[in-house]
């Protein structure tokens, strides 16, 4: 169905990434992190998060990976999630 499509737009190949996640990191370690505590709201989505608090969008999959949440539809609204506030400090971890 997409192929004419991808032909037209010069697409050859397209490769899918998966997040990175923290689920091999011990608890302990994540909580030794100075995080800040964000609740879900609707509307919330990592990269905007990445945006506000990193400056960056493309860091999304720093909050993801260490909320061990792959995407926006494992989080709950109302759920608390946790930004680490030192980047070199979660990509230490996560990466």
């Amino acid at each position: 169905m997409y192929d004419k499509l991808m032909e037209k737009r010069g697409v050859r190949k397209i490769i899918q990434y998966r997040t990175p996640t923290a689920v091999n990191v011990p608890q302990e370690v994540l909580d030794s992190i100075e995080s800040y505590e964000y609740t879900w709201a609707y509307g919330d989505f990592f990269w905007r998060l990445a945006s506000q608090y990193y400056g960056d969008p493309t860091l999304w999959w720093v909050i993801a990976s260490f909320n061990r949440k792959p995407t926006e539809g494992h989080v709950k609204l109302g759920e608390v999630i946790y930004i680490p506030k030192n980047l070199a400090d979660a990509l230490g971890v996560v990466s």
